[in-house]
């Protein structure tokens, strides 16, 4: 059951029917009071220096925007760069440093897939998942780390930060709850906007790939990876953040005949101790020039 209501809303937001945009329209005087809240939060909030080059890498609508591969990205050009997710499905409450000095020092039930994703790919970060922001920063801060990257921060307007922001393409573009907008570009919020072709270009292969491949995986908007796909006998989608199991997965493989599951790296992180057949979709950014840069000068200006 929600698995169905997760799809129904990722089409209502992206890719509406004749009676989901009717009921968007019925639904717009609310989206009105939602986007006049979310504005008067912004009005009233005071951006706070943490002494410390904070990066945010967001996106205005829900729903995956391609954040992580380019928090990845950006961070490779940083000796000790940390990291700070909400960590998103995790079974724990709280801070929970993910990676740190020692390597990665919790589960990835602990962390959330994508934190462990994080941890997992990238040696030299801290990562941390928190709730709170104000509190990982500022523990990003004591391990000595040079800049903080935000995931998904683009609405923390009380921390004083570089703004990236991701442009999603929708033909709905009501705030909530009448379409996916969580909040508007403000007037006087400066933003770095980031554009696929343009600041990054995406470069795919398939590692370990057999005759008879299954896709299986548990992003948000899994139609995204249609452009990336080799030939597969079938997809199985999930929600967002879902733990697979084993034998959900051993029962996929029985039922399509496939002689591997094809999984995303979030997917991989929580499906590589099952042991089972598994082909990874590698999905990697090539950064603009002007796009690390922009980020570079923008930390060094606030370490100076």
């Amino acid at each position: 059951m929600k698995q169905l209501v997760t799809f129904w809303v990722e089409g209502y937001f992206y890719n509406p029917s004749p009676f989901q945009k009717l009921l968007s329209f019925l639904l717009y005087p609310s989206s009105l009071l939602y986007c006049f809240i979310a504005w008067i939060r912004y009005l009233s909030s005071t951006p706070k220096d943490y002494g410390i080059p904070v990066v945010s890498v967001g996106n205005l609508t829900v729903g995956g925007s391609g954040k992580t591969p380019l928090v990845s990205a950006l961070s490779t050009y940083f000796v000790k760069p940390a990291i700070v997710l909400r960590g998103y499905g995790r079974a724990s409450q709280g801070l929970v440093v993910v990676r740190d000095e020692r390597g990665i020092v919790c589960d990835v039930s602990q962390s959330g897939d994508e934190a462990m994703l994080y941890a997992t790919n990238l040696s030299h970060a801290v990562v941390i998942v928190s709730k709170k922001r104000d509190a990982a920063i500022e523990m990003a801060k004591s391990y000595g780390c040079e800049v903080v990257f935000l995931d998904d921060g683009y609405g923390k307007h009380s921390i004083k930060k570089l703004d990236l922001v991701i442009g999603v393409q929708t033909p709905n573009s009501f705030c909530l709850p009448s379409g996916p907008y969580r909040e508007r570009l403000w007037n006087g919020k400066k933003v770095v906007m980031v554009e696929e072709n343009r600041s990054f270009s995406r470069q795919v292969r398939v590692d370990n790939p057999t005759q008879k491949m299954v896709l299986v995986t548990a992003i948000a908007r899994p139609k995204r990876l249609d452009a990336y796909l080799p030939e597969v006998t079938a997809k199985i989608y999930f929600e967002d953040h879902h733990f697979f199991t084993k034998e959900e997965l051993e029962a996929i493989l029985r039922q399509t005949g496939a002689t591997s599951l094809l999984v995303t790296q979030k997917d991989f992180v929580k499906i590589a101790p099952f042991n089972l057949p598994i082909s990874l979709l590698d999905l990697t950014l090539v950064l603009n020039p002007e796009l690390i840069e922009t980020v570079r000068e923008y930390v060094h200006a606030k370490k100076d």
